[in-house]
C-alpha cells in the first residue's frame, strides 16, 4: 500500500520532517523516521526510500501496536504459518483487504480488535 507522506501531524497539527531515527531513539537508533518537531508522534522510514513503514503514531497508539504485534507474532509463529499468510488470516477475521491489513496501519481500535481476534484464537487452539 502506497502511504501518503506525512507533513502535518494529525495529533497536535505540528510540522512532520523527515529526520534520522536517533533524533528521537538515541544515538544507537539507524534509519530514518517521520516525526512531528511538537509532539514526536512518528512513523518510520523503508530502508533506501522515503516511503513510510505506517501511519504517525503518537506513544499511547505506539504502544497498543507493540502489543498487538506481540499477541499477532505469537499466532503465526507457533501456528507454522508465515508472516504473509498470518495477515491473510487477519484480513478475513477483521473483513479488511489484505493490502490494508498491517498493524503498522491501525488505530487503536483496530489494534484492540487484534488483541481480540488473537487472544481468542490462541484459546481455540489450547482447548482443542
Amino acid at each position: 500500500m502506497n502511504l501518503k507522506i506525512p507533513e502535518v501531524c494529525e495529533y497536535c497539527g505540528g510540522r512532520v520532517k523527515l529526520t534520522d531515527a536517533s533524533e528521537l531513539h538515541g544515538s544507537k537508533a539507524r534509519g530514518k523516521i517521520y516525526l512531528c518537531t511538537n509532539c514526536n508522534a512518528s512513523v518510520g522510514v523503508h530502508k533506501g526510500t522515503d516511503k513510510p513503514m505506517g501511519t504517525l503514531a503518537n506513544t499511547v497508539l505506539k504502544l497498543k501496536r507493540q502489543e498487538a504485534h506481540r499477541v499477532f507474532d505469537a499466532i503465526w509463529k507457533t501456528q507454522g504459518l508465515t508472516r504473509s499468510e498470518a495477515y491473510s488470516w487477519l484480513a478475513g477475521q477483521m473483513s479488511l483487504p489484505k493490502h490494508r491489513t498491517h498493524i503498522a496501519y491501525f488505530n487503536i481500535a483496530q489494534c484492540d480488535e487484534v488483541i481480540h481476534i488473537c487472544r481468542d484464537h490462541g484459546n481455540e487452539k489450547e482447548a482443542a
